[in-house]
């Protein structure tokens, strides 16, 4: 019997080893999959809160921009059990750029479906970030280049003029939206601690959003709900989310955390249709394979390569 004890209780590792092995995926899967509901949770509920009116645009984006920093700074400091100094983290450049996102998102909205604005805003974003590659020197291979021109396609004909293109005030909207939101990526991606950056540019983002909150007082159109919604984005969808998605980031390779980001048009569409009545159209849908599927080829071409250097 005390032969078989050493194999007993390597056994008995073996088994606990797996549990642990099976509980981090699960909770690594409920945190991405948390993360990316939260994510395309902003384009539906920016949808619904400018929906007939609820609340207009500058109220809307400067009640969400508040509502986010409040949020992260204190989760901060409530983690860290001190006092968070925003001037020792972010850049005044990564703020601008998340004004720029966030102004031209909620502006974009007023006129764009939740699954087109998700669509437009992923599309430019990644764009965004391969156009800034090439002007670093990077050179492409082949697999990347079919999955740019087959992203750009698809872009291209959603956006073509027809009876179901998309809004083209809000489509150049969420473009610029798009590019913005591609910058502050760029610019935060060699953070040492992405949270407290993140924290730190929405405190900076604080300044403009005040020059900009001039412009919603003659603009203003309040209403409970609409105020609500725009607090809900800011603090649950936008602040919690971020603390979501940077608690699973640490546990995700760089293609997975980009390729798991294509499921947020996709979510953001279901949402469309199941809390905005929103149509999905065979257009949207093809439109939409074509950029993600661009996409999905361009990253993993970019990965192999990365990966045999």
């Amino acid at each position: 019997m005390t032969r078989l004890k050493p194999i007993q209780d390597s056994e008995a590792h073996i088994d606990t080893t797996q549990r642990d092995a099976h509980g981090h995926l699960g909770r690594l899967a409920l945190l991405t999959t948390m993360a990316m509901i939260a994510f395309a949770g902003n384009s539906i509920i920016c949808r619904l809160a400018l929906f007939d009116g609820a609340l207009d645009a500058p109220t809307y984006t400067v009640v969400r921009l508040v509502s986010a920093a409040i949020t992260l700074v204190v989760i901060l400091i409530l983690r860290g059990g001190g006092s968070f100094k925003p001037t020792d983290h972010g850049s005044w450049r990564s703020a601008i750029t998340l004004a720029v996102y966030a102004i031209c998102f909620s502006y974009a909205y007023i006129s764009l479906g939740a699954a087109t604005g998700a669509l437009l805003l992923f599309g430019f974003a990644q764009l965004t970030m391969i156009l800034a590659a090439l002007v670093s020197g990077e050179r492409p291979v082949l697999g990347e280049i079919v999955g740019w021109v087959v992203a750009a396609l698809g872009l291209s004909a959603l956006l073509l003029p027809g009876a179901t293109s998309p809004s083209l005030s809000g489509s150049a909207l969420m473009a610029v939206a798009g590019v913005g939101w591609g910058l502050y990526t760029l610019y935060g991606r060699d953070e040492a601690h992405p949270l407290a950056s993140t924290a730190g540019n929405f405190v900076r983002v604080l300044a403009p959003a005040a020059g900009f909150g001039i412009v919603a007082v003659f603009t203003a159109e309040v209403s409970t709900e609409g105020l609500l919604l725009a607090a809900l984005s800011g603090s649950l969808t936008t602040g919690v989310g971020y603390v979501i998605w940077y608690a699973a980031l640490p546990s995700l390779s760089a293609l997975q955390a980009a390729l798991i980001q294509l499921s947020v048009p996709a979510i953001a569409a279901l949402g469309g249709v199941a809390l905005l009545g929103e149509a999905l159209t065979t257009r949207l849908i093809a439109c939409g394979l074509l950029i993600l599927g661009g996409i999905a080829l361009s990253l993993g071409a970019r990965y192999h390569r990365f990966a045999r250097t």
